[in-house]
């Protein structure tokens, strides 16, 4: 976990030196991404302050309990290693907004995409205006990703039911490194939120939470 912590908190300085973004003496906090087209980006207040609880308990990170709120577009994003993509609906990026997440990730930054149900076909044309010449692919079982401090033999574990269909995590890699990890069919971060929201059991919860630490444990430390 040393080096978890200690990425974590270099992130700021290494990442911010091979861009040009405003620094930041303030408390390293997960990132809420706001995008345009109507969606509800906003979905799951509850989710991120309690992951990042988790992390500090389970992984022993540092982070600030409130998430950060960060525009596609905006040079803030640059301040966030680890962001939060979220939604029921539509998704949609402009040229610069596409440009500035998609050198936020080859700079180092990851983010995290969780089909709360319905932005799939959003999601996927956004994803390609981002990085127009890499692909989603989906993740083996056997991926790092889901053999961190927690182990998830059968992948990305079922948290919400829509579909009927098996969840499934889809990643993009450049340059050999996972830049985007998407959850479909899995609905973690309502896994994520308080336990009065939507009545999960606990072994639900607790499933949701580790693969979410899973995600920021491996973002770092790849």
């Amino acid at each position: 976990m040393k080096k978890l912590f200690s990425l974590i908190a270099l992130f700021s300085v290494l990442c911010l030196s091979s861009v040009s973004a405003p620094a930041t003496t303030s408390p390293l906090r997960l990132g809420l991404l706001k995008y345009n087209g109507g969606g509800d980006w906003y979905s799951n207040p509850t989710a991120l302050p309690n992951l990042a609880a988790f992390c500090n308990d389970q992984l022993g990170t540092d982070f600030d309990i409130d998430y950060g709120t960060v525009e596609v577009g905006s040079a803030e994003l640059y301040n966030y290693p680890w962001v939060h993509m979220t939604g029921h609906g539509n998704v949609v990026f402009s040229a610069v907004e596409a440009e500035n997440l998609r050198n936020y990730l080859m700079g180092g930054g990851f983010l995290h995409i969780d089909d709360n149900y319905g932005m799939d076909p959003y999601v996927r044309l956004a994803m390609e205006q981002v990085f127009p010449d890499l692909a989603l692919v989906e993740l083996p079982y056997s991926h790092p990703v889901y053999h961190q401090s927690f182990d998830f033999t059968n992948g990305l574990p079922k948290i919400h039911e829509h579909d009927g269909e098996a969840p499934v995590g889809y990643g993009i890699f450049y340059e050999n490194r996972l830049v985007v990890y998407y959850s479909f069919q899995s609905d973690l971060g309502d896994g994520w939120e308080d336990e009065s929201v939507h009545n999960d059991p606990p072994e639900i919860r607790q499933a949701a939470l580790r693969m979410g630490a899973n995600l920021i444990q491996y973002a770092f430390e790849q």
